[in-house]
């Protein structure tokens, strides 16, 4: 066993920096209490963006922008955004930064409502990348995005380790209790191929088969 040499984490979240934009948001986002993606899982979502030449990306919890930003690092050219959030107070933040950023506003769509309702109707195997952040209904998105992906697109599950409560078992409140059931969904079906990586506040990847 290699003995512990120093903070991993603090090495792997410096490893990536963010650009005068994603400090902005990351601003913005202290401002309203939004808890968005670390440095370190910001730079893992561009990776796994770019990897699959992905065009077509659906968020859930668009935030102050800062995941939507690493998205638009990692996606080509073409690709096209679609991020939901419950907060037009996000969704504006967002679509400030993403237009002084200098993406085109055709390349990306900021819907405000009610989560499940705006997912359901989206189509069907269209899409590369689905990003989740909120614990709230997480057993219906997992089953949604599954719908929404093609085969061989790729669920990335921010915040699943609740920052380590999830690994905890005697955390019982609800979003320790959402995200530990929605691990284990995924991770006992077979449709699904994943792996959980304990970045930031825990990522769970999961490719549809």
């Amino acid at each position: 066993m290699i003995g512990n040499r120093g903070d991993m984490g603090a090495f792997a979240e410096s490893f990536v920096r963010e650009d005068i934009f994603m400090q902005q948001a990351r601003s913005h986002a202290s401002e309203l209490g939004i808890q968005d993606p670390t440095p370190g899982v910001g730079g893992l979502l561009q990776f796994v963006v770019s990897s699959l030449a992905a065009k077509s990306i659906v968020e859930i919890g668009t935030g102050s922008g800062v995941s939507g930003l690493w998205i638009f690092a990692g996606a080509s050219k073409d690709a096209v955004l679609t991020s939901i959030d419950v907060e037009r107070e996000h969704a504006a933040t967002a679509r400030k930064v993403f237009e002084e950023s200098g993406i085109s506003a055709q390349r990306f769509r900021l819907i405000t409502g009610t989560v499940l309702e705006v997912v359901g109707k989206l189509a069907d195997n269209n899409y590369d990348v689905i990003v989740v952040r909120p614990a709230a209904d997480l057993m219906d998105l997992i089953h949604e995005a599954y719908r929404l992906l093609r085969t061989g697109g790729i669920l990335f599950i921010d915040q699943v380790l609740s920052g380590g409560k999830v690994a905890d078992p005697t955390q019982r409140d609800f979003e320790s209790v959402s995200r530990r059931d929605g691990i284990r969904a995924v991770k006992e079906d077979s449709r699904w191929n994943s792996t959980v990586i304990p970045m930031g506040g825990g990522v769970l990847l999961a490719t549809k088969l």
